[in-house]
């Protein structure tokens, strides 16, 4: 695939100083630039991994997906041309402040900012984390994902398949569609909720131990109103997570131990179980949409549902079939 990873994303809010203690003291990135109007925040060793964009709006402003080569660019840029979007080549201050060596700029269907990017810029620096955690899991992975509400779930599914390459992971059609897609080994950098909504459902930070997790779930719990999902687990990716309510009012998923896919040998599937096997109670919605999901997890119980005791992991599979 040449589009390889979610490399990194960009919000708009005016509530930079709520941002800035939410970003670095609960998920525990590390802000780097505070001379800047805007504010910058490292995952890793790359230069920049979340950018708060100063204006108003409280919403995604741009996705950026990295490339395997400067060649993709150019490939991407004339499929996008043809299918009549829009396409333009970001300019040198758009490049550094991204942090890349080059990128082109165009938007989906649904009016959403893409950033294709090659090359991101790496920091000589450790990078040093908000609040006492063990890292991000990220390097070949991207970031995380991202995860919007449209209202036309077929017109974008077709714009990311068919222009972008993005492969289905599964999805399902209960109690609305959604679709989860890969473009590498994390089972999902990108899904979309056809909810009949237009907006930035939630994007998703993977910890490297679950106690990173567990202990930022402890400090969400101290703030009135800050949960919005609590602890559980999801069915297709096997996630153990809780979600907040950002500054911004979309959520960030907190998760651990996500499922990890062979692409070349991955067939997209439809589910039924629906979105969790245990948890994830949805506290910010009425009573009658949040006792239908419930539901749900409670006849996947019932039904004796759970993840295998390893989940699927071509690596680890790998190795244990050597070692037997």
């Amino acid at each position: 695939m040449a589009i390889k990873a979610l490399g990194y994303l960009g919000i708009r809010s005016d509530k930079l100083e709520d941002w800035s203690s939410f970003a670095t003291q609960l998920l525990g990135m590390q802000m780097i630039d505070q001379a800047r109007k805007d504010l910058s925040f490292r995952m890793d060793d790359r230069q920049q991994r979340f950018s708060v964009t100063n204006e108003p709006g409280e919403s995604l402003a741009y996705m950026g997906w990295e490339v395997t080569s400067k060649n993709d660019l150019d490939l991407y840029a004339s499929r996008l041309e043809d299918a009549g979007h829009d396409v333009k080549q970001g300019n040198r201050s758009l490049v550094e402040k991204r942090f890349v060596e080059d990128l082109i700029v165009s938007k989906d269907p649904g009016g959403n900012r893409i950033e294709l990017f090659w090359n991101p810029l790496e920091s000589s620096e450790n990078f040093v984390p908000g609040r006492p955690i063990s890292g991000f899991k990220t390097g070949p992975l991207g970031m995380g994902h991202a995860v919007l509400e449209v209202k036309d779930i077929e017109i974008l599914k077709r714009f990311y398949c068919d222009i972008l390459d993005f492969q289905i992971s599964d999805y399902g059609l209960n109690p609305y569609p959604m679709y989860f897609f890969h473009v590498n080994g994390r089972h999902h950098s990108f899904a979309m909720v056809g909810t009949g909504k237009i907006g930035f459902h939630h994007f998703m930070i993977e910890f490297l131990h679950l106690d990173d997790v567990g202990q930022g779930f402890d400090l969400a719990q101290l703030e009135e109103n800050r949960i919005a999902y609590t602890l559980g687990r999801h069915t297709n990716d096997y996630m153990i997570s809780y979600y907040v309510n950002s500054p911004s009012g979309f959520f960030v998923e907190n998760g651990w131990g996500g499922r990890v896919i062979d692409p070349e040998q991955w067939q997209a599937h439809e589910t039924f179980d629906g979105p969790s096997f245990w948890g994830h109670e949805r506290l910010y919605l009425p009573e009658i949409p949040r006792k239908r999901l419930r539901n749900m997890r409670l006849d996947a119980a019932a039904n004796g549902k759970r993840a295998p005791k390893f989940a699927e992991c071509p690596w680890l599979f790998s190795q244990l079939r050597q070692d037997s």
